[in-house]
C-alpha cells in the first residue's frame, strides 16, 4: 500500500478521499465505499497499488473503443473493487465479492515493457474500476507516454474533477459507462447519482480526451424509448454528434437476474433513435456479428470500417477519412 492521493484531513481522526464523487468520510480503521482505500491512522492509504488480479493483450475494439487507433492491440489490466454498487455486474468477481490474496505485483515501470512485449501500442486501465487505482494508473500513465505508448480509461465516469484534470495529460482516451440516463436507475441499481457521469463525460471532452460512450440496454429497467432519445440528445448537445455510442446487450448476472437478455428489436430501437437525433457512429455489442459494429461515412454511406468479433477486419480509411468522399470518421489513428 501508498499514501493516497486526493484527500483531506478531518476532525476526529477521520479523513476525506476526494479522489471520486462519493467523497467518502472514512473513519480510523475503515474503507470509502471502493473497499481499496483505507483510513490507515488518519491517513487515506491506496490499499492496491500495484496489485493486479488480470492482465493479457486485446483488441482495443474489445474496450470497446472503435474509433481509437483501430486495428491495434492493447494491454488491459485490471485490480480490484469498485465505487458502484451494480447489482447486474458482469465483473463482480473482481469488483464485488473479491479478496486481495493472489494478486500479482506489477510495477509501474514494467508496464512499458510487457505492453511491448505483447505488441501492444496502448495500455488500458479496465476489468474493474480505474478510478479507485488512481495512483498506480497515473504512475502508469506517465510511463506509457514517455514510452510512446497510449492510454485509455474503462470507467463508469464517477471521477472527480480534480482526479480528472490531474490524469489528463497523461490519458488519450476513455470510455465511459452512462449505466441509464435516469438519477432514478443509478440510485436503484448502482447506488450511485447520474449526474456526475454526465459531469466526467462533458470535461473529458473538453480536455481533448477521446471518449466514446457504453450504454448496457437492460429490459424494463434504461429501455424506456424516451429515455433513450433524451440520452442521444444529451450527446448531442453536450459533447458531439460525431461521439461514438456503444449499445450493448444485457444478459442476466450477478444479484440482477429477473431481466432476460435484450431483445435485438430493443437495440434496433437504440440504434434508430441515436441516428434519428443526429449521431454519425452508433454501435451495437454483446450480439455476435451484425451490419451495426462497422463504421460507415456518415456523408456517403461508404463502408470504412469493417469488423468481426470485436475485430478490425477490413479498413479503407485513408489518413481516418472516407476513402470516397474525404468525409472525416473521427478517428484517432495514432498519439504523440
Amino acid at each position: 500500500m501508498m499514501e493516497a492521493l486526493l484527500w483531506s484531513s478531518e476532525e476526529g481522526q477521520k479523513v476525506r478521499c476526494r479522489l471520486c464523487a462519493h467523497r467518502c468520510l472514512i473513519s480510523e480503521g475503515k474503507s470509502g465505499i471502493c473497499n481499496v482505500r483505507k483510513n490507515v491512522s488518519g491517513k487515506l492509504m491506496a490499499m492496491t497499488y500495484g496489485k493486479v488480479s488480470s492482465i493479457g493483450p486485446d483488441p482495443i475494439e474489445k474496450k470497446p473503443l472503435y474509433h481509437f487507433m483501430p486495428g491495434t492491440n492493447v494491454l488491459s489490466l485490471g485490480s480490484v473493487g469498485c465505487n458502484f454498487r451494480c447489482d447486474f455486474c458482469q465483473n463482480w468477481s473482481i469488483s464485488q465479492e473479491f479478496t486481495t490474496k493472489g494478486l500479482r505485483d506489477i510495477e509501474p515501470e514494467k508496464l512499458p515493457i510487457l505492453a511491448n512485449s505483447y505488441r501492444c501500442k496502448s495500455i488500458s486501465w479496465t476489468y474493474n474500476e480505474p478510478t479507485i487505482w488512481f495512483e498506480y494508473t497515473l504512475d502508469g500513465a506517465k510511463m506509457a507516454k514517455t514510452a510512446g505508448l497510449a492510454t485509455s480509461y474503462v470507467t463508469n465516469g464517477y471521477i472527480s474533477e480534480e482526479g480528472l484534470r490531474e490524469i489528463s495529460p497523461y490519458l488519450d482516451a476513455m470510455n465511459i459507462d452512462v449505466k441509464a440516463f435516469t438519477d432514478d436507475f443509478y440510485k436503484r441499481r448502482s447506488k450511485a447519482k447520474l449526474q456526475p457521469v454526465l459531469d466526467t463525460c462533458e470535461l473529458a471532452n473538453e480536455l481533448g480526451i477521446h471518449i466514446e460512450l457504453a450504454y448496457l440496454v437492460i429490459p424494463g429497467q434504461n429501455d424506456d424509448p424516451q429515455e433513450l432519445r433524451n440520452f442521444a440528445q444529451w450527446v448531442r448537445d453536450s459533447l458531439s454528434d460525431v461521439t461514438p455510442i456503444h449499445f450493448s446487450r444485457f444478459h442476466p448476472d450477478y444479484n440482477y437476474r429477473s431481466a432476460g437478455s435484450t431483445p435485438m428489436e430493443t437495440l434496433k430501437l437504440a440504434h434508430h433513435t441515436a441516428k434519428e437525433e443526429g449521431l454519425k457512429f452508433v454501435y451495437l455489442g454483446n450480439v455476435g456479428h451484425c451490419d451495426e459494429e462497422n463504421t460507415y461515412c456518415p456523408k456517403c454511406g461508404k463502408l470504412a470500417l469493417e469488423r468481426l468479433g470485436l475485430r478490425l477486419i477490413r479498413d479503407t480509411t485513408k489518413e481516418g477519412k472516407c476513402p470516397d468522399c474525404g468525409q472525416d470518421l473521427n478517428l484517432i489513428i495514432d498519439v504523440p
